[in-house]
């Protein structure tokens, strides 16, 4: 893990900064953190049990959680699903051991996006900023988005009241779920690659080897009652993406 010191006086920090709650028994890592982000606008606080974490994450309001896997009391998986069984607060993982299997667990279980511990502070601030403005998006007020209501047969998409249904019952989705459901029915019928999935959700480039869209894309599918082997909305599209399919029109 490689972290430069930012370049801008700590003074100059706003004062209405971006809370964020790292979870990491490595407290030199969260000195690290903390003393790269908060000069830039965050507010940076750390724990370094994974009970402690979980109990404070659930307890007081944060932007987003950076969370390790290792941890002692409680592992980041079990620490993950108390956090999802009260909050869709945006959740990093990170991995030291560099494991696929960590990864995709992670996301299974709920988490945005993932950081193996080898992250620069470049690659670190572009995924904090790309899960919490994703949830600022979704928080900024009704009348100040334009409405817009996407319905694909008996789904109802409203992006600017962050709600989704289906057969008129609301779906509980995560914020990165709602926002590759949206980008599916945007483009309803029309194939969108893992490339442009990612790009439009996580805000960052594609590396050709990234399954976290195929994990999302599993766990969407599962709310949805979709069967990836008969679809009734979502088809994979062998070598090329996703789409949306309308199911009244099949």
């Amino acid at each position: 893990m490689s972290l430069t010191p930012s370049s801008r006086n700590p003074a100059a920090r706003a004062s209405g900064a971006t809370p964020v709650l790292v979870i990491d028994d490595d407290r030199e890592l969260c000195a690290l953190i903390k003393d790269y982000l908060d000069p830039i606008g965050y507010a940076v606080v750390a724990e370094h049990d994974g009970l402690a974490g979980a109990d404070r994450a659930v307890r007081e309001k944060f932007s987003a959680v950076i969370l390790d896997v290792m941890l002692p009391s409680l592992d980041g998986f079990e620490v993950l699903k108390r956090i999802r069984s009260h909050s869709d607060v945006p959740v990093l993982m990170l991995t030291s051991r560099g494991e696929e299997t960590d990864r995709i667990v992670g996301l299974e279980l709920g988490a945005d996006d993932y950081l193996p511990k080898t992250f620069s502070s470049r690659e670190l601030l572009a995924r904090l900023r790309a899960v919490t403005r994703r949830t600022t998006r979704l928080s900024t007020p009704a009348e100040a988005r334009a409405e817009s209501e996407i319905v694909v047969g008996p789904l109802r998409i409203n992006t600017a009241a962050h709600l989704a249904m289906l057969d008129q019952r609301p779906l509980t989705l995560t914020a990165l779920e709602f926002e590759l459901l949206a980008a599916l029915a945007r483009s309803r019928g029309r194939v969108k690659s893992r490339e442009q999935l990612i790009e439009a959700v996580a805000e960052r480039e594609y590396d050709g080897l990234d399954r976290s869209i195929d994990v999302h894309i599993w766990a969407l599918r599962k709310k949805l009652g979709d069967d990836p082997k008969h679809p009734r909305f979502i088809r994979t599209v062998r070598a090329l993406g996703y789409m949306l399919i309308n199911p009244d029109a099949e």
